[in-house]
């Protein structure tokens, strides 16, 4: 610690040592960001193979008003954390996190009536390796993906209408369409919110909101990857007889 002190009157070596700090922090943080990711992954798709494997429990969801309830509480929590985290205390976020992760392993539990365990795996691990590559790549990247950000938001926003409408239309054309344009747009993603974690860490270094960033971070991490594992089971996925 002296010789950081010491080191810190010589203005380029101060600098120096104060980047050196802030990229292990980062490399922490983004740690931190995947551990809550990776763990919130587990907890969902532990509760949506407990629950599925268990047909009067998904008689009674699925079979009932109540499959409303479980398909809309993920947006809830969604919406509790996007505008509600600063107000909350850590703890609090914490809990509407894990809360969040545990309501999606519900809702997730119908793809194992429609698709085959190894459809679900396939796609699962498609979904791994297509993320880590593109996760990888928006962390090292020297390009700035800031502009990606409007154009894939509106893409977003077109696959839910498109979707809707698709409910109606029930086309499977256009749900194949759907479905390769929402594993392009979430594997850009991927890629941009890797890089956009980078930059608010960046912003809020030293602050005390870092864990709450941590946790937001995994959330948007999280629907990226739960998205393009949808889309790519759509796309790829065999149903059951």
């Amino acid at each position: 610690m002296s010789d950081f002190n010491q080191g810190s009157g010589d203005p380029f070596v101060g600098s120096f040592a104060a980047g050196k700090v802030m990229d292990h922090g980062l490399r922490a943080h983004m740690m931190r960001v995947y551990n809550y990711m990776a763990g919130a992954l587990g907890l969902s798709g532990l509760i949506a193979y407990l629950a599925s494997s268990s047909p009067e429990f998904m008689q009674t969801i699925y079979g009932s008003p109540l499959q409303w309830l479980v398909m809309l509480a993920p947006l809830g929590f969604i919406l509790a954390l996007s505008f509600g985290i600063r107000r909350m205390s850590f703890a609090t976020a914490q809990m509407t996190f894990w809360g969040f992760a545990g309501v999606m392993g519900l809702s997730l539990s119908s793809i194992f009536m429609i698709y085959t365990d190894v459809s679900i795996v396939r796609a699962f691990l498609t979904t791994a390796a297509t993320f880590a590559a593109m996760s990888l790549w928006g962390y090292t990247t020297k390009r700035d993906l800031t502009q990606m950000g409007s154009f894939l938001m509106m893409g977003v926003i077109g696959l839910i209408i498109a979707s809707v409408v698709n409910i109606f239309l029930k086309s499977t054309q256009l749900d194949f369409i759907v479905s390769i344009i929402g594993v392009g747009i979430f594997t850009l993603l991927t890629a941009y919110d890797t890089q956009k974690i980078k930059q608010m860490y960046n912003e809020a270094w030293g602050s005390e909101s870092l864990g709450k960033l941590a946790l937001m971070g995994a959330l948007s991490l999280y629907l990226d990857f739960i998205n393009l594992f949808m889309y790519l089971l759509r796309f790829m996925g065999d149903r059951r007889g």
